[in-house]
């Protein structure tokens, strides 16, 4: 088995005390975007599980600088301890979606930050065309960049479902433009969509250790307030798992998924005034504490049950 650290997976907190030599913090950012599933391109209702934020709950507010959100995330950090090192993490709504001149704008003013160590990009891969592919080039010579695709599933008839909005092929090629520029990649999966069974999901995890991903996100499917989602679990309530199951299913996922991919989350807090379901995930220390114990009960590592083959 590899030991990461304490973990018997190999955690971003661990990734990057091996490459900064320091505990780095992610401060969420507002870049004032919307989505091309929300102002009439794709569609007008997004994705059926994003909030009215567009899962920038806890981002900073657009009505601020960039330069006054990192501000405000310091100091909300660094309260309870000395911090010296940051993310600066683009993550409401799709942050490659606007004006090259005003993504320049704002990624620039992010890593202009000499504490920002950096520059994460939460976004679609429909939205990486070759002028926004030539401006993250620019950027990365300056400070690294890391682009969070939202995937979610590899399965059609899930994403259809949940309006994702493009096939997997554009998935496909905006890996493959993003790995030749030597751009690491996370992708965001959710676990316990509607309809999708343990096998499906592995079926997902297969695939991405496939593909030339550096990351990824194991995020439980929160119902919230406000969402499409919301209603269709009101009028016809599907399943979704308790503590146990769930925690039982990321130690698979963490088992079969390729030891060097980064993991950037095994769960996840949305806000607590719009959760809906599961409310037992609001508790993100226990839920970490029981995976930790269950992993270690089990023997479970990651890249246990892998196979390159």
């Amino acid at each position: 088995m590899e030991r990461w650290g304490e973990k018997r997976y190999h955690s971003l907190d661990y990734a990057l005390r091996s490459q900064f030599g320091e505990k780095v913090y992610k401060i969420a950012l507002n870049g004032g975007m919307t989505c091309p599933n929300r102002d009439g391109t794709i569609g007008d209702r997004g994705c059926i599980f994003c909030s009215p934020m567009g899962s920038g709950d806890f981002a900073g507010s657009s009505a601020d600088s960039i330069s006054d959100q990192l501000k405000r995330g310091k100091y909300d950090l660094s309260t309870k301890r000395p911090i010296h090192s940051y993310i600066a993490y683009f993550q409401a709504f799709t942050n490659t979606y606007g004006s090259i001149s005003h993504l320049e704008k704002i990624y620039l003013e992010a890593v202009s930050d000499p504490e920002v160590k950096v520059l994460s990009i939460a976004t679609r891969p429909d939205c990486l065309g070759p002028e926004v592919l030539a401006l993250l080039s620019k950027i990365r010579k300056i400070k690294p960049v890391w682009i969070e695709l939202g995937l979610q599933t590899i399965h059609e008839k899930t994403a259809k479902d949940i309006r994702r909005g493009y096939p997997l092929s554009i998935f496909e090629q905006a890996v493959q433009n993003l790995h030749a520029r030597q751009i690491p990649v996370i992708v965001h999966t959710i676990l316990y969509l509607p309809g999708e069974t343990p096998e499906m999901m592995l079926q997902t995890i297969d695939y991405l250790n496939h593909c030339p991903i550096q990351g990824i996100k194991l995020q439980l499917l929160h119902v919230l307030k406000g969402t499409d989602l919301a209603i269709q679990y009101q009028q016809h309530p599907f399943h979704i798992p308790e503590q146990d199951e769930y925690i039982r299913m990321v130690g698979s996922c963490l088992s079969h998924l390729r030891p060097d991919i980064v993991i950037h989350r095994v769960t996840g807090d949305g806000p607590s005034d719009l959760m809906i379901a599961p409310l037992w995930s609001q508790k993100k220390r226990t839920v970490l504490n029981e995976l930790h114990a269950y992993l270690k009960s089990q023997d479970i590592w990651q890249g246990k049950e892998y196979s390159n083959l």
